[in-house]
């Protein structure tokens, strides 16, 4: 199978990249490395049935010629700074909702069977059904990150019953673990890096979230590509629990070993757009056989390890 994967220096894509390459497929990473690591494709490289293909999503024709032959598209690239969306409010519309057009159309004007979307669990906003299941009433979009990617899935949807591509729609949960390149455990390990006395926490610190670790989140998507059957497949992808804010940080303060003072800005959320309380119901993706292997704890933890052990990635973006 020849697989193209968008986002491909990415913390997921690369990571699809190695686990397709491992299965014994051809593989076409496509990445203009606004935020890609090369580093996070070196032993990609070194594989005779990976390609890289260094462009923008925008690039249409690059685009088209480098999905051309592909049996399965994965779209993971994506603007995924959610805190900072209303500094940029054209960025998501941009880079998550056209970009997927892009990607969307020539998929079907090289007749790909297949697409694969990360989407997010911030589709669902604030949603008054906890956990939260695929079939859920959509509340009011409370980010433009979150707004974006329901238009983005949208667009799928419909390209799946004008033209019959199938669709795999995954709603993740904030995923964890090795090449993690943004987000609180991130921001966190830097900060008691530079100074374990202190840490200052967004919100109250009593925001509940769910975590899922990468190499579980692999594990769904090959599962749901190999096995749904649907014309538009929507999965979330999450753990059966879900854990404070406070609980997280110490998870990373008892695996750095620190006993920091803590201070709160206050409030129910971190910044506009933050969700104060997010879990999904992951029965559909659970009934094709997947279960996740790592707590949230572990997965926690397991990312705090790597970080330590990659200081060049904590401070790349200084």
């Amino acid at each position: 199978m020849r697989v193209f994967i968008t986002g491909a220096a990415g913390f997921i894509g690369s990571s699809l990249v190695d686990r397709y390459l491992e299965l014994g497929h051809t593989v076409v990473g496509y990445d203009n490395f606004s935020t890609g690591q090369e580093s996070f494709l070196e032993g990609a490289a070194k594989n005779p049935r990976f390609q890289l293909v260094r462009a923008d999503l925008g690039e249409f024709e690059t685009l088209r010629a480098a999905m051309r032959g592909a049996d399965l598209v994965l779209h993971l690239a994506a603007n995924a700074d959610v805190r900072f969306g209303t500094d940029h409010p054209r960025r998501d519309l941009e880079q998550n909702t056209i970009f997927t057009w892009n990607v969307a159309e020539c998929a079907r004007l090289e007749k790909v069977p297949r697409i694969g979307f990360s989407s997010t669990g911030s589709v669902y906003g604030e949603a008054a059904v906890i956990p939260t299941p695929e079939d859920c009433p959509m509340p009011v979009q409370t980010s433009l990150y979150g707004a974006s990617k329901l238009a983005a899935e949208g667009i799928l949807q419909a390209y799946s019953e004008g033209f019959g591509i199938q669709v795999f729609i995954f709603r993740f949960v904030s995923i964890l673990g090795e090449r993690y390149t943004h987000g609180h455990v991130f921001d966190f390990v830097k900060r008691l890096g530079t100074d374990p006395t202190h840490l200052h926490i967004l919100g109250n610190g009593l925001q509940r979230k769910s975590y899922l670790y990468i190499q579980d989140c692999l594990d769904a998507i090959v599962l749901a590509v190999d096995k749904a059957e649907g014309k538009t497949n929507v999965f979330n992808l999450g753990t059966d629990e879900y854990c404070e804010l406070n609980d997280s940080v110490r998870y990373i303060c008892g695996r750095l070993g620190v006993q920091p003072e803590f201070s709160y800005s206050g409030g129910d959320r971190g910044w506009i757009g933050d969700n104060p309380f997010i879990w999904l119901e992951c029965s559909r993706i659970r009934a094709l056989g997947w279960k996740p292997k790592l707590t949230i704890r572990a997965a926690v933890e397991r990312t705090v390890d790597y970080l330590v052990s990659s200081p060049e990635l904590l401070h790349a973006r200084d």
